[in-house]
């Protein structure tokens, strides 16, 4: 079992990689050539910059029992078919029962912004979404849910 990080934006990096070092896993961080991540600990796959690069880079790595972290839910599709699980950065597991109705969601939102209409942005993150993250990762680490 490894953790994937789709780590382009992601705000807890630091937690995945504590938490995967901690349970023995390996820790594989995934960024493209406009970010850098150096963290003890994990090792860093940065691909060419350009549209789902990232991402492709990452489901070509994927193995079934991986556990990805990532707030893009296509990405997170395309882990839940090569049977990895997946995990937001809120710590909302996706799954078969939930990742369809937020691929619609995702649809719905840029046939919004495509039409000329603006969708709130998202809050500022809080500490209390960094300890969800950090309890359902652990969560899974540990062979749980």
């Amino acid at each position: 079992m490894r953790v994937l990080i789709d780590a382009d934006g992601c705000p807890v990096v630091d937690i995945a990689v504590r938490l995967a070092a901690a349970a023995g896993a390996e820790c594989v961080i995934l960024c493209d050539t406009s970010h850098v991540f150096e963290k003890q600990g994990a090792r860093t796959v940065t691909v060419s910059k350009g549209a789902d690069s990232v991402d492709f880079a990452l489901v070509n790595m994927i193995r079934p029992g991986d556990i990805v972290v990532t707030q893009d839910y296509g990405l997170a599709a395309m882990c839940l078919a090569r049977r990895a699980r997946a995990l937001s950065q809120d710590g909302m597991v996706y799954d078969d029962g939930n990742i369809g109705a937020l691929l619609l969601q995702r649809h719905h939102a840029k046939k919004v912004r495509m039409a000329g209409g603006r969708l709130k942005g998202n809050a500022k993150r809080t500490p209390a979404q960094n300890s969800v993250f950090e309890a359902a990762l652990g969560q899974i680490l540990l062979g749980g849910e």
